[in-house]
């Protein structure tokens, strides 16, 4: 079962390990050393962090914890005024990954949507692993930059 708690400062370091835990293999295609490969990955998630933090400043930011080990993180937001709840993050190390947390968590987000009868949202990339995730739960997709994919669940609305 996994808990959800407030991130905190101290958080900083296990969210940074968890950013690059996500974009390792793309980095490691570049056949940089490890110096530039840490810099590089500390710029982009600085940009990230910075980007969800004017983009959505009231979101909800939580450690995800499995038998009290931390696992990964989930920000959602929740725009009352617009009737949306937007999954902006969640994220897992590996060894967290395909044991059905990420499933449970989204639709613990279907069910809270439905309730309220809002619309669930999210942006993807369109490489990523979890965009079958998403379309298997439900999710359309809405448009694509090239860069992300929109995708959007309507549950009983």
């Amino acid at each position: 079962m996994i808990q959800k708690r407030p991130v905190t400062p101290d958080d900083r370091s296990f969210l940074f390990l968890l950013y690059c835990s996500t974009r390792q293999a793309e980095v490691e295609a570049h056949g940089w050393d490890d110096m530039m490969r840490e810099q590089f990955l500390l710029m982009q998630w600085n940009a990230q962090q910075h980007s969800y933090a004017m983009q959505f400043p009231k979101a909800e930011q939580s450690i995800l914890l499995q038998n009290n080990k931390k696992a990964g993180r989930m920000i959602v937001n929740r725009q009352k005024e617009k009737t949306t709840i937007t999954l902006i993050d969640i994220s897992l190390l590996p060894e967290f990954q395909n044991r059905g947390i990420g499933t449970s968590l989204i639709r613990e987000l279907q069910t809270e949507a439905t309730k309220q009868q809002n619309l669930l949202s999210l942006s993807v990339l369109p490489t990523s692993p979890a965009l079958r995730l998403y379309e298997r739960l439900g999710f359309r997709k809405l448009e694509s930059d090239g860069y992300h994919v929109r995708l959007e669940w309507r549950g009983a609305i």
